[in-house]
């Protein structure tokens, strides 16, 4: 697959809520589409801002997200802040009727992506959540082979997604008032992928045990689904996994190289043994697809992707509340905090 001309992509000014390492790649993959700007960042303190604002050259620089989504030179916000945070800067960009791409994990349940997308279809504004893997030239091709039933009926899927940190309680992956835990920054990706390849499950099974902390440290799930397939999602803030990937079809297997989620390639093995490679090039962290489609959208007068479904992305915050619930994990912004 070759990906979409930069210069084909409508024009959009972004606006950045949020100053971590995931909002650096996200503006610093923005200058691969010529029609894209960043014209705004939010952050809590005035120094992040600036100094965020210093390394981009971004002019317009605000402490709240009320301000930066009342900036009439934007036209899209990013909402790229921790997990418990996502609910009140998307709800205040899609109360200024600005277009929203919000990052994975949502929200932290499933409650609260109900409100952002009840209110934005109210509001008539785009959203989106930023599921980035969805939109990489490999995720798109591998839908393709999907649609042409190359792989025959999906007996199995499997993707891990696991990453080491060390023992630090002021990092937030281990800071539960920051919806830290494994399953809402990497556990995400591969039941994201479980549902774009199989829908919602209907059964679920799962070990889990939690960092030093109290919020989860490694979780391992098998979800069952309607004809009898099966996916299996594994993800541990505790060691680096493969983070490979495998769609098992009968006529045919398909399997992503490490990192699956980030841009990659794939192998398509079929049951007497013979293998095709995919391979595809790719520049930067692979975050601008993302924005490209969020701006392709906005241009079409779209209201949703369907790529990322909103509806879907209901669904998967649902199938993660009930993993947390099995666990016995409470995080700010659920109905019993």
């Amino acid at each position: 697959m070759t990906p979409p001309s930069s210069t084909s992509i409508p024009p959009l000014r972004w606006g950045i809520l949020g100053t971590g390492g995931i909002a650096h790649d996200f503006v610093g993959d923005l200058p691969l589409l010529s029609s894209a700007s960043v014209t705004a960042v939010g952050s809590r303190r005035q120094e992040t801002a600036d100094a965020f604002g210093d390394e981009f050259g971004i002019a317009h620089r605000h402490t709240d997200a009320e301000a930066l989504a009342d900036d009439d030179t934007v036209d899209a916000v990013y909402v790229s802040t921790p997990h418990p945070m996502h609910f009140d800067g998307a709800m205040a960009a899609i109360d200024a009727g600005k277009a929203v791409l919000v990052e994975k994990a949502f929200t932290v349940n499933a409650g609260q992506a109900e409100q952002l997308v009840r209110r934005a279809r109210e509001k008539q504004v785009f959203l989106m959540e930023a599921m980035w893997t969805r939109f990489l030239p490999h995720i798109v091709a591998v839908r393709d082979v999907l649609a042409s039933g190359r792989l025959g009926d999906i007996v199995t899927v499997s993707a891990d997604h696991g990453q080491w940190f060390p023992d630090d309680p002021e990092n937030r992956l281990f800071a539960p008032a920051l919806g830290g835990g494994a399953l809402l920054d990497l556990g995400i990706y591969p039941l994201s992928f479980a549902s774009m390849i199989l829908g919602p499950p209907k059964r679920m099974a799962m070990i889990d045990d939690p960092a030093f902390t109290g919020v989860d440290g490694q979780i391992s799930v098998v979800l069952g689904y309607d004809g009898g397939a099966q996916a299996v999602v594994n993800t541990t803030l505790r060691a680096v996994s493969p983070t490979v990937a495998a769609i098992v079809g009968r006529d045919a297997r398909l399997e992503i190289d490490s990192a699956w989620y980030r841009p990659s390639r794939f192998t398509i093995t079929d049951r007497d043994g013979h293998a095709e490679a995919f391979e595809f090039p790719h520049e930067g962290h692979g975050l601008r697809y993302e924005a490209a489609e969020v701006a392709r959208c906005v241009a079409a007068g779209q209201l949703e992707s369907a790529v990322m479904p909103l509806d879907e992305t209901v669904q998967i915050m649902g199938t993660m509340d009930e993993i947390r619930r099995r666990g016995g994990y409470s995080l700010p912004g659920d109905p019993d905090s």
